[in-house]
């Protein structure tokens, strides 16, 4: 990449704040472009801050839009509910069991949202399936899909000859509330109290989850010892990909009231940094960190900082000893058998990846589990104990 002509210094360090020319409208060439700062911005004094703009309020939701989806919600048609930001919280959650209760309308949430209220006494709400053919399952026979707080569903990767839009053909969209600058949660309070007035959202009946019986761990049982035993209010951090996207949402419906914080445009990676923040937010909350071994190994260093702020998470490494979700979508590609080439860029052996040892390494203390009674015990153990902790738990390769 050839060096710029046009490279913007920065100016020395004074009182009055300087805007930058590309800020000023002048545009530089259409070419790469560098910039520099002056070495002496390290030590010279700074400008005075800008001031603070104080946020803006969210607005209400639009009256046609809203009468709208009155219309759509109460009318002949099928239609359902996409609802994501605000819209997830418990009061949005119940919100939308009142609507449902008093017009069927279902309700959904993208596959993995940045943050979702679940658990004994929250209404439940399906999340979409990963897949194009999970949706398409899901929103047949839907005619109207309202967003509230929501985008339109996409596919995360494009394979030759699909729709990147996951919405079946012959559902119509329509936006109730953008997922920024409205107010999400009160235009679904609006909407319910219009369709359902007087209405109550059903009392969720759920009976307490049930460990599964001793046996290998696999993708179909780790995640009930899990929702067996997550304690009250802990803060779910969600990676667990492959391993948990149709396993994880059952399995932990019925345990005590948490909150999930998922995958949000599928940034692998992210668990254990984002368990990091969570504990330091809440301090006074469990972190449960579910954590798949091949993008665990993106930001695997967040471990030493568990450990240096002595945080309470307990971090727990699904591996499968591959990068199955990468694999999924190569497959998916129809290109074909995967030759041995490919196969091996997507395998986490040889060597096997020793978790307990690095996180062992990085000051976290750390188990290995193999069947559902081991990881069943040393993640109450984990609980019980202050500090981080992680487990390996290995499952039969996918």
């Amino acid at each position: 990449m050839p060096p710029t002509r046009w490279p913007p210094r920065s100016a020395p360090a004074s009182p009055t704040p300087r805007t930058p020319p590309t800020l000023r409208g002048r545009a530089p060439p259409a070419r790469s472009r560098r910039s520099s700062c002056r070495p002496d911005l390290s030590w010279s004094p700074g400008t005075p801050p800008a001031p603070r703009r104080a946020p803006r309020p969210p607005r209400a939701a639009d009256a046609s839009d809203m009468a709208r989806a009155v219309e759509l919600l109460t009318g002949p048609e099928p239609a359902a509910l996409l609802i994501d930001g605000a819209g997830l919280t418990e009061s949005g959650l119940h919100a939308a069991a009142r609507i449902q209760k008093a017009t069927g309308t279902p309700s959904f949430c993208p596959t993995w949202p940045a943050r979702l209220r679940r658990g004994a006494g929250v209404p439940h709400i399906q999340p979409l399936g990963y897949r194009a053919e999970a949706v398409a399952s899901q929103l047949s026979g839907v005619r109207h899909l309202v967003l509230v707080g929501a985008r339109e569903p996409v596919a995360s990767f494009a394979y030759p000859g699909r729709p990147g839009v996951l919405t079946p053909r012959g559902t119509t969209v329509h936006q109730l509330a953008p997922d920024t600058g409205v107010d999400v949660l009160a235009a679904l309070t609006e909407l319910a109290e219009a369709v359902a007035p007087g209405v109550p959202a059903p009392a969720p009946v759920r009976a307490a989850p049930v460990p599964p019986a001793d046996e290998e761990l696999h993708t179909g049982n780790w995640a009930q010892v899990i929702g067996a035993l997550l304690p009250q209010e802990a803060v779910v951090v969600d990676e667990s990909i492959t391993e948990g996207m149709d396993t994880l949402a059952p399995a932990t419906a019925d345990a005590p009231a948490h909150d999930v914080l998922g995958l949000a445009g599928l940034a692998i990676g992210q668990g254990l940094p984002v368990a990091l923040g969570a504990a330091l937010a809440c301090p006074d909350r469990p972190v449960v960190c579910l954590q798949a071994d091949g993008s665990a190994l993106y930001t695997i260093s967040a471990l030493w900082s568990h450990a240096r702020e002595n945080l309470d998470i307990t971090t727990v490494i699904l591996n499968n000893r591959s990068y199955a979700i990468l694999r999924a979508e190569l497959e998916r590609t129809g290109k074909g058998p995967i030759g041995p080439a490919a196969t091996a860029l997507l395998d986490l052996g040889r060597p096997d990846i020793d978790f307990t040892a690095l996180a062992a390494g990085m000051g976290v203390p750390a188990t290995r589990a193999r069947t559902t009674a081991e990881l069943a015990a040393q993640f109450a153990a984990a609980l019980a104990t202050p500090g981080p902790h992680l487990i390996e738990a290995v499952l039969r390769p996918v």
